[in-house]
């Protein structure tokens, strides 16, 4: 997956954690891989099931058996598929949190003010602009929090209206940068200048990665909301990734081009967002029908 696919490291551990508890449900059937018949694993998903797990979780559980027996099918390990059969668990599909523009105005003024005090220690002083810089960044672009934690220090000295990221399966695209996160992204790297500036990463930390991490982020995004006065519950930074994408779209952007600043490979996984095209069309005939109001 990761030489042919170019999956990213979370998805390569979420599957390596998946096919260890499938191994330890085979070993305890008596089989082996290669003869392992379709009812085991039919079992081994009733019993995800039984123990509560949603449809999502068993459905990416399948996925990574799926793959690992086609592996093992086309490297001739065994002369079938037991997986051709199987049905994937009926999922819904639920609609995005988003919020509003308000909101997100509240939490990217009440982060600014708080980078701006000129109080405290550097490392204070850096960790209040980081997080504002972060909220411009991920709201002007919609990256994925992976791809903006890991953001290299040689960002901060583009001129270009554009930063490059490579996504998922190392896909390049463009993002646009506004001015505001530019400008965020400049204060934050002249703030930094001196510390920790041998770092690659223009968000470096102790942690294993060197950067920044998701995790992290996710923790201090949700302090600011509290201190925002806004519930931390419907806050995350993939809630921040939705908000770009959906308030593009209720201002008139199309499903494609918001796909290709997501960096989605297929326009199905955008279509997430078409209840907000639905409401923009209901609006549109609404005001503009001259039956609308008969």
């Amino acid at each position: 997956m990761s030489a042919e696919r170019g999956s990213s490291n979370n998805t390569l551990s979420a599957y390596e954690r998946d096919l260890a508890s499938y191994a330890s449900h085979v070993n305890a059937s008596g089989h082996e891989f290669g003869n392992v018949p379709s009812t085991v694993i039919e079992a081994y998903l009733m019993t995800l099931a039984t123990n509560g797990l949603a449809a999502s979780t068993q459905a990416r559980q399948l996925s990574a058996i799926r793959q690992f027996h086609k592996f093992l099918f086309a490297e001739g390990i065994r002369g079938n598929d037991p997986c051709g059969t199987i049905d994937s668990p009926k999922l819904g599909r639920p609609l995005p949190k988003v919020m509003s523009v308000e909101e997100v105005e509240c939490l990217i003024s009440t982060a600014e003010h708080e980078a701006h005090l000129d109080r405290g220690t550097l490392s204070a002083k850096l960790r209040r602009m980081r997080l504002y810089t972060l909220l411009e960044l991920i709201y002007a672009t919609g990256m994925r929090v992976s791809e903006l934690v890991s953001i290299s220090a040689s960002a901060a000295t583009t001129t270009s209206r554009f930063l490059s990221i490579v996504g998922k399966g190392d896909r390049e695209r463009l993002v646009p940068l506004s001015q505001k996160a530019k400008g965020a992204l400049l204060q934050y790297s002249n703030l930094r200048w001196g510390k920790d500036s041998h770092s690659g990463f223009m968000f470096p930390s102790n942690s294993s990665s060197g950067h920044y991490t998701r995790q992290a982020f996710a923790r201090d995004l949700k302090a600011l909301c509290s201190r925002a006065g806004i519930d931390p519950a419907k806050v995350s930074p993939h809630v921040m990734r939705h908000a770009f994408a959906s308030h593009l779209l209720q201002n008139g952007a199309d499903l494609r081009s918001v796909q290709q600043l997501l960096g989605h490979a297929d326009i199905s996984t955008t279509q997430i967002y078409t209840h907000v095209l639905d409401e923009r069309l209901r609006k549109l005939v609404e005001q503009h029908h001259p039956l609308a109001n008969e």
